[in-house]
């Protein structure tokens, strides 16, 4: 096997191993990514001598990453946002670039050196940003906004850097503005492609493969547009990333977004994964260990200016200021390209090797600290403003005081989740949200739902929604295992905690009433009943009647609702296959084991297998006594749990 192909593994297993490590701290996985690149790469393990593969790999991660950006963006949503994008964007990137550049020359680098490393420095990480506020459910939010619009400007802005190093290198041999000039005409060349098949091709192509109602198809056809777009734009010269972003945003306004971006996120993520990775291996322990105080310190001022740099082009366009201080803060590291920057730099001799890994280094840790800086944007951005809202700090720091005392606390916000708060709001009554959906936490709080973000696994997400004042607690989400884990979690913050929980299997119930549900609501059960009462009440039985018997099923657990014959489409797991009660039918044959014989003598019962009835000779008797005894051609009906069925059909046939 190839050596290569072992290390990949082995690269795997480490990261996750990190993720998992670092998420038990509750630390996010970039950090974890970060720190398997660094021990993968040539400083520690040395695990890849030719790493262009994996930096390959990395690369199309970044593509899906923009299209799903694209996805959010319609091109109305950008016309819209072109003052944001081309405004405040443009004046980052210049007063930013400027700031550095000048920096640069005091310490010594000459003016084309500079220029670039300014232009480098102002540049900031997509793929962190987005990843980041996308997980928190915040990408639609006012600061959000502003981020990502100066995001796109350095994305476009890339481009030309990306032409102009190697003339810069090279500069007698081509007219730098002539290669300007053509590198912009080839740009609105391909972009007016790319929206013209975005437009009129697309929406055409998903309609016919939607038709097929295949998945695999459906996946696979998003991945290959994903590529062509990017494929496009990195023919003509321009980023892969600005093509895939284009693809996305003629998307957007299709009915099939939200399939399209639930495709292409386990793809995203993983190579997302990847990417950091690569990031990681770039970091040079050797110049950290030699000037940790001049890495430290130029940290600082890179985090420093960025963030005032921001505030100011967001000033001069009259920007809220709160807003323009948290966008700043989201982006003040370096960005993925500044290593692309970089590299290419060094091959033209602009930049020497040591400057680009003491950069590399700076910028390494800048993205290491960003998942904080983040999280901490509104907290920050409150204080330098002076003007504190507590509706826009992270979810893991409102307070007490920032929510109502609720009544009810609804963990789970999906179509149950909704429909009981609908109810609860007809009511009147109090009620706080937990879901971790960023999207619909997202489209739920710009509504004015009193809805937190976060896993409701976790004792400070629920202590945070205030379950020891609220009067009740649902579960309405459909995981057995998770739902007992959040039982107990409440539990150990309020003992008398009143839970009721909603599952779709009726089997399952005891184990949530074990673990102290109040009250377990099996859906399928449940919704039989309803349409058995509407059956019944058509049928001209007394309502009085009817709600009698509703309430004594209930009562005795469904008991009549149990058991089912099983048929071909009957899905079987292994989770399911000793919990759920199959009813079969047995034929006593004139040879078997049970003719003669009553129920008692046979301890049928004993067996945990229930006798529905016997039909003999065309007549059915329900529920027979112990005392009844078997005769040849009588039809058993038994109920019980797939193994213990066969084993009463093979005893009551054979006596084994």
């Amino acid at each position: 096997m190839d050596q290569s192909f072992l290390s990949i593994i082995f690269l795997m297993l480490m990261a996750a191993f990190f993720v998992w490590q670092f998420k038990r701290l509750n630390l996010p996985p970039i950090l974890a990514y970060l720190v398997a690149g660094l021990v993968a790469g040539p400083q520690v393990l040395n695990l890849f001598e030719d790493s262009h593969a994996m930096y390959l790999a990395a690369e199309i991660g970044i593509v899906f990453l923009l299209f799903t950006l694209g996805l959010e963006f319609s091109l109305a949503k950008l016309l819209a946002m072109r003052r944001l994008v081309f405004g405040v964007g443009a004046g980052q990137m210049l007063l930013t670039s400027a700031v550095f550049a000048a920096l640069a020359m005091i310490i010594g680098q000459d003016l084309t050196t500079s220029i670039i490393i300014g232009a480098m420095l102002a540049l900031s990480s997509t793929a962190i940003v987005i990843k980041t506020i996308d997980e928190q459910g915040r990408l639609n939010t006012k600061r959000s906004q502003l981020a990502v619009s100066i995001l796109l400007f350095q994305d476009i802005a890339v481009v030309p850097l990306l032409i102009v190093i190697p003339l810069l290198a090279n500069a007698d041999e081509q007219s730098i503005a002539m290669a300007m000039l053509f590198a912009l005409l080839k740009g609105i060349v391909v972009v007016t492609l790319l929206l013209a098949a975005g437009k009129y091709l697309l929406p055409r192509v998903f309609n016919e493969i939607a038709k097929t109602r295949t998945d695999e198809l459906f996946v696979l056809c998003t991945l290959v547009i994903a590529l062509l777009a990017a494929g496009a734009t990195f023919a003509f010269g321009l980023s892969m990333a600005l093509g895939a972003f284009l693809a996305g945003m003629m998307l957007s306004e299709s009915q099939y977004r939200h399939q399209l971006e639930a495709d292409i996120r386990p793809f995203r993520d993983i190579l997302m994964g990847l990417f950091f990775i690569t990031v990681g291996m770039q970091l040079d322990i050797n110049i950290m260990l030699a000037m940790p105080h001049w890495i430290l310190l130029g940290l600082l001022i890179l985090v420093v200016i960025k963030v005032i740099m921001v505030r100011i082009a967001a000033l001069i366009y009259g920007t809220d200021a709160q807003d323009a201080w948290a966008a700043g803060l989201k982006l003040s590291q370096m960005g993925e390209f500044t290593f692309v920057i970089a590299a290419l730099a060094v091959d033209n001799q602009i930049i020497d090797d040591a400057t680009s890994s003491f950069i590399i280094c700076v910028g390494v840790l800048s993205m290491a600290i960003t998942p904080y800086l983040i999280n901490k944007s509104g907290i920050i951005a409150a204080k330098l403003a002076k003007s504190p809202e507590p509706d826009m700090l992270p979810d893991s720091e409102l307070t007490h005081a920032a929510l109502p005392p609720p009544d009810v606390v609804i963990l789970g916000y999906g179509r149950v989740g909704q429909s009981i708060a609908k109810m609860l709001k007809l009511e009147a009554l109090a009620y706080v949200v937990v879901d971790i959906d960023p999207i619909r936490v997202q489209e739920s709080r710009a509504a004015g739902e009193r809805i937190l973000y976060g896993d409701v696994a976790h004792k400070s997400i629920l202590e945070n929604a205030r379950v020891t004042q609220a009067k009740l607690v649902i579960i309405t989400f459909d995981n057995h295992e998770k739902s007992i884990k959040v039982i107990n979690t409440l539990k150990s913050i309020k003992d008398d905690v009143q839970v009721i929980v909603r599952t779709r299997k009726d089997y399952k119930m005891d184990d949530l009433y074990k673990a102290g549900a109040l009250q377990v609501v099996p859906e399928m059960q449940e919704g039989s009943l309803m349409l058995i009462s509407q059956v019944l009440h058509y049928s001209g039985v007394p309502m009085s009647r009817i709600l009698k018997r509703i309430r004594l099923e209930r009562k005795k657990g469904y008991v009549h609702m149990h058991g089912f014959f099983p048929g071909e489409t009957t899905e079987i797991s292994y989770d399911t296959k000793d919990k759920l009660e199959f009813m079969h039918a047995v034929v006593i044959t004139e040879s078997a084991y049970g003719v003669g014989k009553t129920i008692e003598e046979l301890d049928i019962l004993r067996r945990k297998v229930s006798i529905s009835a016997v039909r003999r000779d065309r007549q059915e008797i329900s529920s027979p006594d112990p005392s009844f005894r078997l005769a040849a051609n009588d039809v058993l009906v038994i109920s019980g749990k797939p193994r213990r069925v066969e084993r009463i059909e093979k005893f009551l046939l054979d006596g084994g």
